[in-house]
């Protein structure tokens, strides 16, 4: 679809109500959409105010999506393309446009990683544990399976919490 100003290709499609049964469409390019909104007299908190905000936030995208890194020479408009990033130095340099996209996939910003189930909980149980397989491991060499036997559940039982 045309701009209705300048017959560009209609990025933004405005419907203005004018009255119950009355409304406007209009269906301009993102430069006149921005001087339809600007020279309006808009009210703060209004539709056309949030609907210029939005062009706002959408300018300053595009200024970040022709960032580069200083490293590899990727853009950010190359890693959404591709997925992948050039180098390390990417994570620092397309920051503020990596967190809120990391977000959304995977919930979090943070890796966690997971933890084995039989990890211990703390540094005593881990030191008792080194201590207890020491002894297992004596035990086995003195050919004392019941002990041996004791000791294993021992260590069981802690793995398990």
């Amino acid at each position: 679809m045309k701009c209705q100003k300048c017959h560009n290709t209609a990025t933004f499609h405005i419907t203005e109500i004018v009255s119950d049964e009355q409304y406007e469409e209009l269906h301009l390019c993102e430069l006149c959409a921005q001087k339809y909104l600007y020279e309006s007299n808009t009210k703060p908190g209004g539709p056309k105010a949030a609907l210029a905000e939005q062009l706002s936030e959408q300018e300053e995208s595009a200024l970040a999506s022709t960032q580069e890194c200083s490293l590899c020479g990727i853009t950010f408009v190359e890693f959404r393309n591709t997925g992948r990033l050039g180098c390390p130095n990417d994570y620092y340099e397309f920051r503020t446009e990596l967190l809120p996209l990391l977000e959304n996939i995977h919930g979090e910003t943070r890796h966690c990683g997971k933890t084995p189930r039989r990890m211990p909980r703390n540094q005593q149980t881990q030191s008792e544990l080194m201590q207890l397989r020491n002894q297992l491991k004596q035990a086995v060499q003195r050919e004392n399976y019941e002990e041996a036997a004791r000791i294993r559940d021992r260590i069981k039982k802690l793995e398990e919490g």
